[in-house]
């Protein structure tokens, strides 16, 4: 585009990668960051670099961390029997939000997906296998309900129950606050399936 000068065109081209941004809002972003004063953008530009030469992956469970085990890993405060095994590190971020869960996690980094070729030894299943021994009392399957998902639940499944520990899946069905005529049959189905007595 003729719009603007190169430099700006590059930069709106870099947001535009991140995930969930279109090219409004990489345009939006990139004006916004030219409007900064320039120590701010220093700044900006110095926390990236910061966090991209600092930040590395936990050796136990695969989350985001700047120390190595992580500090959720680290915490002798977690209970040590319980793995909820996701597939990025941001479902780590997500959970915790809730506040409900104190045991480990395991992140995959992806999930099952023929149709992506990604097979069983393209995720962390074998680092996951490794984790299993006699205090691990359940893992708890926290992928999500999509087909690849499903699929890599169901591979967790087969895989952990062999080696006797209580392999469970989170629930799915109706949000809180929904209306069940908004609902679609696969959600309804999974509702019923997970429903539990009151």
């Amino acid at each position: 585009m003729d719009f603007y000068p190169v430099a700006i065109e590059k930069l709106i081209e870099e947001f535009a990668k991140l995930p969930g941004i279109g090219y409004k809002t990489a345009q939006r972003l990139t004006l916004h960051v030219l409007n900064l004063p320039k120590d701010e953008v220093e700044e900006f530009a110095k926390a990236l670099m910061r966090a991209r030469g600092t930040i590395k992956y936990c050796s136990v469970c695969g989350n985001f961390t700047d120390t190595d085990p992580c500090s959720i890993c680290a915490n002798p405060n977690r209970d040590k029997s319980l793995i909820c095994v996701v597939e990025q590190p941001k479902d780590i971020m997500t959970m915790e939000r809730v506040r409900e869960y104190n045991g480990l996690y395991h992140v995959l980094h992806g999930t099952i997906s023929p149709m992506a070729g990604r097979g069983p030894d393209d995720i962390k299943l074998k680092e996951l296998i490794r984790r299993i021994n006699g205090d691990i009392k359940e893992v708890i399957v926290a992928t999500n309900p999509n087909v690849e998902g499903e699929a890599t639940a169901m591979y967790i499944s087969k895989i952990l129950k062999p080696l006797g520990v209580k392999v469970t899946r989170i629930a799915h069905g109706v949000p809180v606050g929904g209306d069940l005529e908004y609902a679609d049959e696969v959600t309804l189905a999974k509702a019923l399936e997970g429903r539990k007595e009151i």
